[in-house]
């Protein structure tokens, strides 16, 4: 093996997603710099990998490259997180900036990914999208965060921790309540479990059982989709169709609201076109 840091992909739950590539590497590296050394431990021990384990976090990381930087230069040396791929809502970024400056071998030995597989299972569009991250644990913040996302056209990807997953999904009920979304809960685990719907859909089958809102949770949100050729006046053939659809679900004022949100028409000829509507499917 070359000299260099070898990034390599873990398990997100099911040990068979693990390559011979990542088992051979981290076999044969000098040492590996993982996230929490106690839960990697468990991930050698399977795997029957002895070697000695470097605790990098947020709050270590400038000292651990200054320490180990030398060694990295002089040997081949393992990055791996918690679970799934390194360095996308890790840490690791500022070590591997420091052998990229430096010239040093860097490669990737790829496997399992949340947002991938989060993806693939959401049944939402993924050749053009965004990930944002963790989701804050303040409301303030939570709302702050999501806010974005609103105007957002992409289908956008987050992580949500463990009990926090009915709170975000009653900020996301309110900021886009029409939008889709794909809740992803302990993918590739025996508790694995996909729900699929909008916001208030997906909280009320979280709520009917306690388990369903435990765990990680990787969510996906369809992206923004506008109206085309609309004024602030007129509504068009394809918003009506859209009216039409949201007084199945919503109420009168909710629709009028949503409406006006996404397509900037004037609720007065909102109002009015989702009047004839109703006027209409009662007849």
């Amino acid at each position: 093996m070359l000299n260099g840091l070898y990034i390599v992909a873990t398990p997100i739950g099911n040990m068979g997603d693990i390559s011979n590539r990542a088992i051979n590497t981290l076999k044969n590296v000098e040492f590996i710099i993982c996230e929490n050394p106690k839960h990697s431990r468990k991930l050698m021990s399977k795997l029957g990998i002895k070697k000695k384990l470097v605790s990098l976090h947020d709050y270590n990381e400038e000292e651990i490259t200054k320490i180990y930087i030398r060694k990295i230069q002089k040997n081949p040396v393992a990055l791996i997180s918690d679970a799934g791929s390194p360095l996308i809502s890790d840490p690791g970024y500022k070590l591997l900036r420091r052998c990229v400056r430096e010239n040093f071998y860097v490669t990737t030995v790829p496997g399992a990914s949340s947002i991938i597989s989060a993806l693939q299972l959401s049944g939402l569009p993924i050749n053009d999208f965004v990930f944002v991250g963790f989701a804050p644990k303040s409301q303030k913040k939570l709302h702050d965060f999501l806010n974005p996302i609103i105007s957002e056209q992409k289908t956008t990807v987050l992580f949500v921790s463990s009990h926090k997953i009915i709170q975000t999904l009653t900020v996301m009920s309110d900021l886009f309540s029409t939008r889709k979304v794909s809740v992803c809960k302990e993918m590739t685990k025996l508790n694995e479990k996909i729900f699929y719907g909008f916001p208030k859909e997906v909280l009320k089958a979280l709520l009917s059982n306690k388990k369903y809102s435990l765990g990680e949770f990787v969510v996906v949100i369809d992206g923004e989709k506008k109206f085309n050729n609309l004024d602030k006046k007129n509504i068009s053939s394809e918003a009506e169709k859209i009216i039409k659809r949201l007084l199945e679900k919503f109420s009168l004022t909710e629709t009028v609201e949503i409406v006006h949100k996404i397509s900037y028409i004037e609720k007065k000829q909102i109002y009015k076109k989702a009047l004839e509507i109703k006027d209409e499917s009662s007849k």
